[in-house]
């Protein structure tokens, strides 16, 4: 039987229960209700009748005459006992007797006897028919009693039989489905009968075995290792973002979803293009990934990210991903990968140093010119004469002097780098000068190694957008490594030309060279080539690049170990040249 039906059956007997103990009740309490109204009814108004005639007997006004009639006129009106018809008859042509003869004393006895058998005949009908009435009330007593037994009997059944019949099936049902989340796939629920658990046992059972089936297989062990990577990605500390090969988010983390601002729903499924138009970030993450994968990229320059009320510092990395497909040896792109990795501390410490160095280096130019212009006074022959060894002394204190204040210089050139705050005046300029001006400056020092500069410059060299005092700081820079790693007597060539919307200038020394494993190092901040016996603080060429790069130009070195190094600064060509 259908478990719809079990409840309707159910239900609906207790329906008619219901209706079965009302319609008892209400016949019984009716009854009841006739009999005591036919008590009021019948007799009690003929018992008032007759006290109020025996009340007017004993007065003998025209007021009582009148009561009397009319009682006596209600009471041939009520009827309902036997006998009380000829009583009441009698009574009347008593009184009718009495009226006209009112000296007649006989008369009046008798009409009292006969209203107290009135009187008497209706005591025994109420005596009769409260007999009648508690009958009627011991039956509905007997038959609500039969009837409510019964109804609590079925009640009670149902109670016992209807909720077991529903909840057993349903708690087996569940104590199986636990057992299938804990992937006990061998589970299965046995309902006999044709009703709904049945068919939804036979739906379960058909699940779990198909569960079964699926857990076996392969595709269970990649779903499984799709959500351990999921669940590695989301625990990562730093943001990750994965798209295919349409720029088509594919998974975010969570610490992306934090300082992108927008919902995972949002995200995953959507194409970056669509998001850049509204969100900021994304179209920074994004802009660079229509390069080709083996494109070489700029530096990485870090992303100022306000998330959490407060500022962080991401360095972006993108990995492209390429796969060979089977039976091909041509790699296919199909996504990329943008890792977001937190350098916030290690920016702040950052910070930190460079403005250490500074306050430092600042600190150190005071003294270092205090001892400068001691050693101009001592050099004045007015204040006294020296011998060899005190000039010599005075000589070597002035080269450190020299030499720390080149160090001071360069620290500061290089916190002014660090913290952004390159202060550029990029005009059009004569690169012929600015060379010049560099070759002035290291004239003495190429002569203390009898070292010729031999310049290559064709006459109609266009102009340079360039700042001029940063640019010439570089090339003496330049000219002054060449001189100090080139050999005595030797040459060192300066070479000024123009090609691609660009003026090249070259220093071609002729020292031993850089050998090919330093060469990517050699513009790295405080990287010296190990073996070396030069002195320096590995700043110069880190400076000179971020100078020439802030300009938008570009610097490079060519050298081959033996051979010598060329260092090659471009420069934009200024518009209109």
């Amino acid at each position: 039987m259908k478990i719809k039906t079990k409840l309707t059956l159910g239900v609906g007997l207790l329906f008619l229960l219901i209706i079965l103990l009302s319609a008892v009740g209400t016949r019984y309490i009716n009854a009841l209700k006739s009999d005591t109204e036919n008590i009021l009814v019948a007799n009690y108004n003929s018992l008032e009748y007759a006290r109020f005639m025996l009340s007017s007997l004993e007065e003998q006004s025209s007021q009582a005459i009148s009561t009397f009639e009319n009682n006596l006129t209600k009471q041939e009106a009520n009827l309902t006992e036997t006998g009380e018809k000829n009583i009441t008859t009698e009574i009347r042509n008593q009184y009718n007797r009495y009226k006209i003869n009112r000296s007649d004393s006989t008369l009046l006895p008798q009409i009292r006897h006969g209203i107290y058998k009135i009187m008497d005949l209706n005591m025994q009908g109420i005596q009769r028919k409260s007999e009648i009435a508690k009958s009627t009330a011991n039956k509905a007593i007997f038959w609500i009693a039969v009837t409510g037994t019964l109804c609590f009997v079925i009640a009670f059944t149902l109670l016992i039989n209807l909720p077991s019949n529903i909840a057993n099936p349903i708690k087996e049902l569940t104590e199986s489905i636990q057992q299938i989340a804990e992937k006990k796939y061998s589970e299965r629920v046995h309902f006999e009968g044709h009703n709904e658990f049945g068919e939804l046992a036979k739906s379960f059972n058909t699940m779990a075995e198909k569960l079964e089936e699926y857990n076996s297989s392969n595709l269970a062990k990649l779903m499984m290792e799709k959500k351990r990577i999921e669940s590695l990605i989301n625990n990562m500390y730093d943001p990750v973002i994965g798209l295919d090969e349409n720029l088509k988010i594919l998974f975010v983390n969570e610490q992306a979803i934090k300082i992108i601002g927008i919902s995972q729903e949002e995200l995953i499924g959507h194409y970056t293009q669509e998001l850049a138009i509204k969100n900021d970030l994304v179209r920074t993450l994004v802009q660079d990934l229509m390069v080709a994968e083996n494109t070489p990229s700029n530096k990485a320059i870090p992303i100022k990210i306000y998330s959490n009320n407060k500022e962080g510092y991401f360095e972006k990395e993108i990995l492209h991903i390429s796969v060979t497909p089977t039976g091909e040896q041509v790699k296919q792109l199909i996504g990329h990968v943008i890792i977001l990795r937190n350098i916030t501390e290690y920016k702040e410490l950052d910070f930190a140093k460079t403005n250490f160095i500074a306050t430092v280096s600042h600190e150190f130019k005071t003294p270092i010119s205090s001892i400068k212009m001691s050693l101009q006074l001592l050099e004045n022959k007015q204040i006294g004469m020296l011998n060899e060894e005190q000039q010599n002394l005075l000589e070597s204190i002035k080269e450190d002097a020299n030499r720390l204040l080149k160090i001071t210089g360069e620290l500061l050139n290089m916190t002014q780098v660090e913290s952004g705050n390159i202060q550029l005046s990029i005009l059009p300029n004569d690169p012929k000068e600015i060379l010049f001006y560099a070759i002035n400056a290291t004239k003495t020092q190429a002569e203390q190694k009898n070292i010729s500069l031999k310049i290559t410059a064709p006459d109609n060299i266009p102009h340079v957008l360039a700042d001029n005092e940063k640019t010439a700081w570089v090339l003496i820079n330049l000219l002054s490594n060449a001189i100090r790693y080139s050999y005595d007597n030797s040459t060192i060539q300066l070479a000024i030309a123009s090609r691609d919307n660009k003026v090249t200038i070259s220093v071609k020394d002729t020292g031993q060279g850089i050998a090919s494993q330093y060469k990517d190092k050699i513009f790295n901040r405080y990287f010296r080539v190990p073996g070396t016996k030069k002195e320096g603080t590995g700043l110069g060429l880190a400076i000179s690049k971020e100078f020439i790069e802030a300009q938008g130009g570009s610097i490079s070195v060519d050298s081959e170990f033996g051979s010598g190094s060329t260092f090659t600064i471009g420069l934009l060509v200024a518009g209109g040249q």
